[in-house]
C-alpha cells in the first residue's frame, strides 16, 4: 500500500508526508543554468517565440513555458513566478501570466497536430 513508502518530513510545519526520494514538487531543486542554457538553446533554435509563466500547483513548483510560432512548445520548472518573468527578459522575448492571458491557440493546434496516438 502506497502510505507505507511514505515518510515525515522533519522540520516543516504541519509535518505533511510526502513520498521517499521524490525530486519533483513544489520544493523541488532546480538547476537554474540548465533550465537558462535549454531555454536559451530553444529559442535561438525557434521563431517568433513568447514565454508564459504557469503558477505552481500542490504537485508542481512554477513553470515557464515557450511556445514558438507554430505553436510548438517546451516547459521547464523556473521555481518563483519572478525567476520565470526574469528569465523571459534575460532571453529578450515577451514574458505573460498565463492566468491572464490563457494558452494561445497555436499550442493547442500544435499539440492536435502532433498528438501520439
Amino acid at each position: 500500500m502506497a502510505w507505507w513508502r511514505r515518510r515525515k518530513n522533519s522540520g516543516e510545519s504541519g509535518g505533511s508526508w510526502t513520498p521517499r526520494g521524490r525530486k519533483d514538487g513544489p520544493e523541488m531543486a532546480i538547476d537554474h543554468k540548465a533550465v537558462r542554457a535549454h531555454m536559451e538553446g530553444w529559442v535561438a533554435s525557434h521563431k517568433g517565440v513568447e514565454a508564459y509563466v504557469e503558477p505552481a500547483t500542490n504537485v508542481s513548483t512554477t513553470t515557464l513555458i515557450l511556445i514558438a510560432t507554430d505553436g510548438e512548445w517546451t516547459r521547464r520548472a523556473v521555481g518563483t513566478p519572478r525567476a520565470g518573468f526574469e528569465l523571459g527578459r534575460l532571453l529578450q522575448i515577451p514574458v505573460y501570466d498565463v492566468n491572464q492571458t490563457g494558452y494561445p491557440a497555436r499550442m493547442r493546434e500544435w499539440n492536435r497536430r502532433n498528438k501520439k496516438s
